[in-house]
């Protein structure tokens, strides 16, 4: 699953650019929970060591470039190309040329710099969620103090891209069946498995294997250089917080004012993170059903069903789309499948705001047999648009999951032995997700990096978000990444959702418009709710 699609053009658009490895009130302060005993941080993951201060000279001619800035097409942003080394190991190999934009600030008051932004994903396109959302969206006084700044990291949408299938066969993909019921059913999947990575490696045999989140990162730093930066100020989502604290960790001494909403735990590994994003899935459920049920247009149940049978009742729906699937009404002959309809499902839980269309696309397929609302939802989280194209989110999220950390499972075998623990933290999504994790097994290129502690030692105050019902980046992440990071502040959000800033908590914005503009973090362990 990838981590977050934010356009912003509905708020379920928002978040679903945050789903991943993959998809906002009062305030109170509470006390540090960095020395925590039980902080869930991985004791036996190395710390990601930092680069040296100074600027290698092999890399001189990429950090003095001096962008061409371009009318981009949309008022009042400016475009321009930064080359990278496409292997910083060796930076005479080639180059990698990477999409910029930005909107100058507006005023009044001095210029802070530039504030870069990053959606997550990995694969979600940070130059359309500039263009789209940030640059017009965040506060007036965010905006008016710094050149809001966006790079799509290596890889993604304009900085040439990784694509694996058309859209046909992004169509069949999709919608393969990840609850294999037998051996036939389970060499299907693992042949989709194969087919989508096998399209990966022949056609950018080079590229994929230099997509890594620390190759973003310290492309990141090329780009603070270009822009004139002695620092870099940073908000990052999802898993753009992974790309920021990496970014930290690397060079703690450039690290400004940061923000990492809907955080990331580094020292974790994938199956790790699989099953306690497969627990957050849950717990975001979970608080769906409980709203569903209070309400007279609910499919799953009403007043008084618990959210167990809740899920019951919307897995014998998604079990009975296995045997038969539902029209949907689709211009090129698709149909509603259990697959399909799963992850309409979990892509509405990344924003309540979502629950109401939800609940109108389960009742239109539980009991007039039409499937088109939930696949509308599923295309919104794999970013098919309606003539059947895709972006490039998912070959890009498999691309650089599969490269940043060992796969999740190596075999069908393995997961098999840990579908109990998924479908106990999950019984609607567990099985499902497990598959899904299956994916990497495939991947042409052997990962590159491990799990990791970062600790960024002598970095700026860096401010962590966590929201406690989150189901992309369950909030014992944001614990874990606030107790790794040696300046965090851990600020709480006590509600539903992906990710907390621009969600519509005035705490929440509060403290993190007082630190971008001042320079002051909240203190750590505020709660805002």
């Amino acid at each position: 699953m990838h981590t977050r699609r934010t356009p912003r053009r509905t708020r379920t658009a928002a978040a679903l650019f945050t789903a991943a490895a993959l998809l906002s009130a009062g305030c109170s302060s509470g006390t540090s929970t960095n020395t925590t005993a039980s902080s869930p941080v991985a004791g036996a993951a190395a710390a990601l060591a930092p680069l040296p201060g100074s600027t290698p000279a092999a890399l001189a001619e990429y950090y003095a470039q001096e962008p061409a800035w371009r009318d981009c097409g949309v008022p009042g942003f400016q475009c321009a190309t930064v080359k990278a080394p496409l292997d910083y190991a060796e930076p005479s190999a080639g180059d990698v040329r990477l999409a910029v934009a930005r909107k100058k600030a507006t005023g009044p008051g001095k210029r802070l710099g530039s504030l870069l932004v990053n959606p997550g994903g990995p694969g979600g396109s940070a130059v359309d969620y500039l263009q789209m959302y940030a640059g017009i969206g965040y506060p007036e006084e965010v905006r008016a103090r710094y050149d809001m700044v966006a790079v799509d990291p290596r890889g993604v949408a304009r900085s040439e891209p990784v694509e694996c299938l058309d859209g046909r066969a992004m169509d069949a993909y999709t919608r393969t069946d990840t609850t294999p019921d037998d051996e036939k059913e389970t060499e299907t999947l693992v042949s989709a498995y194969r087919t989508f990575a096998e399209g990966c490696g022949a056609k950018v045999p080079k590229l994929l294997r230099h997509v890594s989140t620390v190759e973003a990162a310290r492309d990141m730093d090329v780009v603070r250089a270009v822009l004139g930066d002695e620092k870099l100020s940073y908000v990052g989502a999802s898993y753009g917080t992974l790309l920021g604290a990496t970014y930290a960790g690397l060079f703690p001494e450039r690290t400004g004012r940061l923000v990492l909403d809907g955080a990331m735990d580094p020292s974790l590994s994938a199956r790790r993170l699989n099953l306690e994003q497969t627990e957050g899935f849950a717990t975001a459920f979970t608080a769906f059903a409980k709203d569903c049920v209070r309400r007279s247009d609910c499919p799953l149940g009403g007043k008084g069903t618990s959210p167990e049978k809740v899920g019951e009742n919307l897995k014998a729906f998604f079990e009975k789309l296995d045997a038969r699937p539902l029209p949907a009404g689709d211009a090129d002959g698709r149909e509603l499948t259990e697959s399909l309809a799963t992850m309409g499902v979990i892509a509405a839980m990344y924003d309540e705001a979502a629950w109401q269309r939800l609940r109108e696309a389960l009742t239109s397929a539980m009991k007039e047999n039409d499937g088109a609302g939930l696949l509308v939802l599923s295309d919104s989280y794999y970013e098919r648009d309606a003539g059947g194209a895709y972006s490039n989110l998912m070959s890009a999220n498999a691309a650089v999951n599969c490269l940043d950390l060992p796969p999740a499972f190596e075999t069908p075998e393995q997961v098999r032995e840990a579908l109990p623990d998924f479908e106990k933290a999950s019984p609607v999504f567990g099985e499902g997700l497990a598959w899904a994790a299956l994916n990497c097994a495939y991947w042409p290129v052997r990962a590159t990096g491990e799990a990791q502690r970062i600790e960024a030692k002598g970095a700026a105050p860096i401010v962590v978000v966590g929201t406690t019902r989150d189901p992309a980046t369950p909030y014992r992440w944001a614990e874990g990444l606030a107790g790794q990071l040696s300046s965090a502040r851990l600020l709480t959000y006590d509600g539903d959702g992906h990710t907390a800033y621009g969600r519509g908590s005035s705490c929440v914005d509060s403290a993190i418009n007082t630190y971008l503009i001042e320079g002051t973090p909240p203190a750590d362990g505020k709660r805002c709710s």
